[in-house]
């Protein structure tokens, strides 16, 4: 079995986080396959939304995994999210499923709550993240009022990183029933974020894992 493991950034954080979580899902036995284009988020974020150059590398990538034999493929970068959304079509003709990392952690937070918190350090990460809970809750015949905890800590170092993180979730506690990171790399503040305000919150790696997990099970693997 292979998996196509496609990111927009060479954070090794989040490399880490969602190879652990595949090894809970799936075992040791897969072959992971990392295609990595860090260009992608770079031009995402000079211009502040998803440029169709992006898109197509990103595309790019999918194909590619699909060429050296992948059986599923994770997609890792929530930024670029709408665009695995708008390749679904590909996955299914070619019978290679394209999973986001960040789908299944959204409907999980529209069930939990009302009032959803999402915590994010990237604006063209924020975005597309509220855009995917609030299609999902309508997907469930629900409504979610959305609540931005936008962080400027992109790049800092990991202890000031989750201490940021932290009073942000914290501010806006009152206001949410649950939060949500939005990037992957933010996995591991997930726990200490929950200690200090005592509501849910959920990261994207483990959530992506199982729906990895399920859309393989799917095909029969």
């Amino acid at each position: 079995m292979k998996l196509g493991i496609v990111y927009t950034s060479t954070t090794p954080e989040l490399i880490e986080c969602v190879n652990e979580e595949i090894r809970k899902n799936l075992g040791d036995t897969p072959e992971i396959l990392n295609y990595q284009d860090p260009s992608i988020l770079a031009e995402v974020r000079e211009h502040g939304y998803v440029t169709a150059g992006a898109a197509a590398r990103l595309v790019g990538m999918y194909m590619q995994a699909v060429s050296d034999g992948a059986d599923a493929i994770l997609n890792c970068c929530s930024s670029v999210g709408e665009v695995a959304d708008a390749a679904q079509n590909i996955g299914r003709y070619t019978g290679i499923p394209i999973v986001r990392i960040d789908e299944e952690m959204c409907r999980e937070a529209a069930r939990l709550g009302k009032r959803v918190g999402v915590l994010a350090t990237l604006p063209t990460t924020l975005e597309p993240t509220k855009n995917t809970v609030s299609r999902v809750a309508r997907e469930m015949n629900s409504h979610v009022e959305l609540v931005d905890g936008l962080v400027d800590a992109f790049g800092a170092d990991q202890d000031k990183f989750k201490a940021l993180l932290c009073a942000k979730a914290e501010e806006i506690a009152d206001q949410v029933d649950v939060i949500l990171l939005a990037q992957g790399s933010m996995a591991y503040a997930e726990d200490a974020i929950h200690e200090k305000i005592g509501k849910p919150v959920l990261s994207s790696p483990r959530f992506g894992a199982q729906a990895l997990a399920a859309a393989l099970k799917a095909k029969g693997l």
